[in-house]
């Protein structure tokens, strides 16, 4: 048998992160834990198979690229602007305390002061992923305080971004190699000028460039290609920031995502790579818990306790107080440090780079990677207790609820209407036809950007995933006429099928399907019809033919 270490490496990441991200799933917890603990199987600190370590991070290396490009493809300056107010300076103000803090905890343990500053800007960012689940399972996005969250969390990835940026410049002189300020500077400057001429090249040529190759290869009408494309300019900006500009992958692959984002393609774009973007995300996890040595659990339970402290309760509730004393309500203000009460993805890319940079000991990595686990596994449990003392609060003063009223998502008004689920290609074709006829329609649209823009076109729409029954409630199910299930995948339409079914015995449910096997889920699941694409386009195709005159040929003359 032929030795394929990256063959073997990829299955047991994908069937390790598998197994353990559905168990973290049934018990409610955030997949990102279980793919963390299946690296931790994988490494070399537990019994049993080890993966190929130098292979593993080069996969990380790539699940990075497509991570950065994935936060530059989602970044919303609308989002931001619209919190500008309270996210710009409470973003920065608590990324400041968190920081102190952490170099507080490592000036204890002894570490140099450049150890202490990447130590302690990993604890001050949360994790996007965390975040937005758990505004979108309690119908938050698309609230006051789940914008100012999200502006919040833009601006601190921006933050990590620069940080990313500068760190290596600044190596020399936190390692304590006693630079001068001018040697200091120079680095600083040099990096700054790349990173300017390098966005300057962006700016003026890649705006026009990335979006003229998108709609060319577009207009081909293949999707592989289409799917290529967007992979070639995520991975080549990034290479070619690197060799030509000298800044870091991670930069380049951001800006690549960003350039992307102002293309007219862009959500197709986004629904394209999604799957390769989410593969290689979770090889990253996978590899970054294969670093963790779990004993430090053990060994050092104190430190691990002080960081842990320092994620959930330190910055929290300086972002508690930020949002109070902005004179915002006290739910916005629990709702905004719950969410940052955990850390996630730009954590472990910074210790990373500051591991290799030799600033950061290999004892600050586990502590981070323990300190994520632990935050992520409780960050729900805080959610909870906010909305037990929230409901408390009302049963005690009544009054109070008008402040909770006021930051419901935008009310649905519309009766004996069709709710559409999705707005892609296809549900955008069923939403202009059922404007022009007048009909009134509300779309549940998952996509923050998209619905922002479909909202601005005049539309009612309903932020959230419609396999949520609570979301299907906010589009005011109890008086709609029809659900038009509009997304391309089967599993989840069957289970927003089966949620309505269950809800409206008398609702008619229109579904789509690309297979046979879908079409029988999906009447399984309650749907009252159910359009497979290739069937109709394939009647469609004979019916015409059918229906076409017989042509006849003309009589040749008889010669006399």
């Amino acid at each position: 048998m032929h030795h394929t270490p990256l063959l073997t490496t990829l299955a047991a990441g994908f069937v390790l992160a598998f197994v353990l991200g559905a168990l973290a799933q049934r018990l409610r917890i955030s997949p990102l834990v279980g793919y963390l603990l299946a690296g931790v199987l994988a490494g070399p600190f537990t019994p049993g198979y080890v993966a190929d370590q130098a292979l593993s991070q080069e996969i990380a290396e790539l699940g990075v690229i497509l991570l950065m490009f994935g936060v530059g493809l989602h970044f919303s300056l609308k989002d931001l602007l619209s919190v500008k107010a309270i996210a710009i300076p409470g973003a920065v103000v608590q990324i400041g305390v968190a920081t102190l803090l952490g170099m507080g905890l490592a000036w204890f343990m002894g570490w140099p002061f450049g150890g202490g500053l990447v130590f302690g800007l990993a604890l001050s960012v949360a994790s996007t992923v965390v975040l937005l689940r758990a505004l979108e399972q309690r119908q938050l996005i698309d609230t006051q305080r789940g914008r100012i969250a999200i502006g919040w969390l833009i601006v601190e990835d921006l933050a990590m971004v620069l940080t990313l940026v500068l760190l290596p410049a600044l190596a020399g002189s936190l390692s304590g190699s006693g630079e001068t300020s001018g040697g200091v500077l120079l680095p600083i400057l040099l990096t700054l000028g790349k990173v300017a001429a390098f966005v300057a090249v962006m700016i003026l040529g890649g705006r026009r460039l990335v979006p003229w190759v998108l709609e060319r290869i577009a207009a081909t009408g293949s999707r592989e290609l289409f799917t290529l494309a967007v992979l070639a300019i995520a991975l080549g900006i990034a290479y070619g920031s690197a060799v030509l500009f000298g800044v870091s992958f991670a930069l380049g692959a951001f800006f690549a995502g960003m350039i992307l984002n102002e293309s007219e393609l862009s959500h197709e774009a986004a629904e394209n790579s999604l799957p390769l973007r989410d593969a290689f995300a979770v090889l990253f996890f996978v590899s970054v818990g294969m670093l963790f040595n779990p004993a430090i659990l053990i060994h050092e339970p104190l430190p691990v306790l002080a960081t842990f402290l320092v994620i959930v309760f330190g910055k929290s509730i300086a972002a508690y107080f930020i949002v109070r004393m902005f004179g915002h309500p006290n739910n916005t203000a629990l709702t905004i440090a719950a969410s940052l009460a955990q850390i996630g993805e730009f954590s472990f890319i910074l210790v990373g780079l500051g591991v290799s940079l030799h600033l950061l000991p290999e004892q600050g990595r586990d502590l981070v990677l323990a300190g994520a686990i632990l935050s992520i596994l409780v960050n729900p449990l805080l959610f909870i207790a906010i909305e037990r003392l929230q409901a408390r609060r009302e049963e005690a003063q009544p009054t109070q609820g008008a402040s909770v009223e006021e930051d419901l998502p935008p009310p649905v008004r519309e009766h004996d209407h069709a709710i559409l689920v999705g707005h892609g290609r296809v549900g955008e074709l069923i939403s202009a036809r059922l404007q022009g006829e007048g009909t009134p329609l509300v779309v549940i649209e998952d996509k923050r950007e998209k619905a922002a823009e479909l909202r601005e076109r005049g539309l009612s729409v309903v932020v959230g995933n419609a396999a949520n029954l609570d979301v299907l409630n906010q589009a005011n199910l109890a008086s709609a006429r029809w659900l038009l299930i509009a997304i391309p995948n089967g599993f989840e339409a069957g289970q927003i099928a089966s949620q309505a079914r269950s809800a409206r015995a008398d609702l008619e449910i229109i579904a789509r399907a690309h297979f046979d096997a879908e079409v029988e889920y999906l009447e399984q699941s309650g749907a009252n019809l159910v359009i497979m694409g290739e069937r109709e386009i394939a009647q469609g195709m004979a019916q015409r033919v059918e229906e076409t005159p017989v042509r006849h040929e003309p009589e040749m003359p008889q010669s006399a």
